[in-house]
């Protein structure tokens, strides 16, 4: 697997709050410094970089001269905001010498769950990375971060873990390096991980090893990194967690030495929009089918007809996003509804000839068609 690494064309570098501060926690300007020669060392070995940077919060710290991170969230916003401008400062003053643009990209989940938005935020990044120069080279390298200063979840939980991810899922990349302050994922008995080839590891095996320590000017674990490499693993995209630390890690990644953990990709689905619909998309309710609609569903690849439901959770409209779930809570699978959930409650085990007389209309017999499915493996 990680002779495929030597091949990747495009590759997300997400850089947490850790890789930009000292151990004392204070932002580094040369930390940011040495990260951005290597990040420039691949765009000029004619590579595809788009960077996932932490740091705003870290960076507003600094400016107000805070040693203690506060946990109230309209500070750490107003942290964000002061921080954000001087962070890209700092990334504009070092690219800028070397004829390099720096792009700012501030994303927030909700702008990731809207299909149109999903699309759009896609075709800027493209865009971005689809500027060379007359030697074939990035001319633009954009920078992606949450909008921490109207983020109410991230700004909380995984320090742009999750996110690089879904950045990745974005524009398609061949390779996502997380750069971590270890050398990779340990477990309890002191040794290092070097490759997960499957989620069954993560799920039945690495949560026993969590071992998470955390700094005042970061939320980002172990935990948060098990969650973002589940994830990239289903969505086909390999993850790389390494020390960003140590010089030359960026090199190393792509010249498939064995550094760090892999957590190699294991069968996705190709589909793009059922890849949305299953990691992007917002799950605004929950369908209960019975047995035997739930093997129908997995075992049979149908479609979900109003007979199989026995129950309807949250409110929704046409064309939202749900999740389905069995008569004992296990959740296998998302897909979008055809009916709202007011009129679903209303068809639950109800038979399809009986739709126009129950709602007055009919547009389908079925609650989610199975070509806007997703069932978990």
């Amino acid at each position: 697997m990680r002779e495929r690494l030597k091949s990747a064309q495009r590759i997300v570098v997400k850089a947490g709050t850790s890789i930009l501060t000292s151990r004392q926690g204070r932002f580094s300007v040369s930390h940011l410094n040495r990260l951005s020669t290597e990040i420039l060392e691949l765009i000029r070995r004619k590579k595809e970089v788009l960077l996932v940077s932490s740091g705003a919060i870290a960076y507003g710290m600094e400016a107000n001269r805070l040693q203690k991170r506060p946990k109230e969230l309209a500070q750490l916003q107003a942290l964000a905001a002061i921080g954000q401008g001087k962070l890209m400062h700092a990334y504009e003053s070092f690219f800028s010498r070397r004829d390099i643009l720096t792009a700012q990209v501030l994303l927030t989940r909700d702008a990731l769950e809207s299909r149109d938005r999903f699309l759009k935020a896609r075709q800027t990044l493209e865009t971005l990375m689809d500027m060379k120069d007359a030697h074939s080279m990035m001319r633009v390298l954009p920078v992606v971060n949450e909008n921490d200063t109207v983020a109410t979840e991230e700004i909380h939980f995984g320090d742009n873990d999750i996110l690089a991810v879904h950045v990745a899922h974005l524009i398609h990349a061949d390779l996502l390096v997380i750069l971590s302050d270890v050398d990779g994922f340990y477990l309890t008995d002191g040794s290092r991980l070097r490759q997960v080839s499957s989620e069954e590891e993560i799920d039945q095996e690495l949560v026993k090893h969590l071992k998470d320590s955390r700094r005042q000017t970061t939320v980002g674990g172990m935990k948060a990194k098990l969650a973002a490499a589940r994830t990239a693993m289903r969505l086909g995209i390999p993850l790389l967690m390494v020390n960003g630390h140590v010089r030359g890690m960026l090199a190393k990644a792509i010249a498939g030495e064995d550094i760090g953990t892999l957590f190699a990709t294991c069968r996705a689905e190709k589909n793009a929009r059922k890849k949305w619909i299953a990691f992007s998309a917002a799950r605004r309710g929950t369908l209960t089918v019975d047995p035997g609609a739930y093997k129908a569903l997995t075992e049979g690849h149908r479609s979900l007809l109003p007979r199989g439901m026995v129950k309807v959770r949250g409110r929704f409209e046409k064309g939202h996003v749900v999740e389905l779930e069995t008569m004992d809570g296990k959740v296998f699978g998302r897909g979008v509804v055809r009916y709202s959930s007011l009129e679903l409650i209303q068809l639950t085990g109800k038979k399809t000839d009986e739709i126009q007389g129950l709602l007055g209309y009919k547009s389908c017999d079925e609650v989610i068609h199975r070509n806007d499915m997703v069932i978990w493996d």
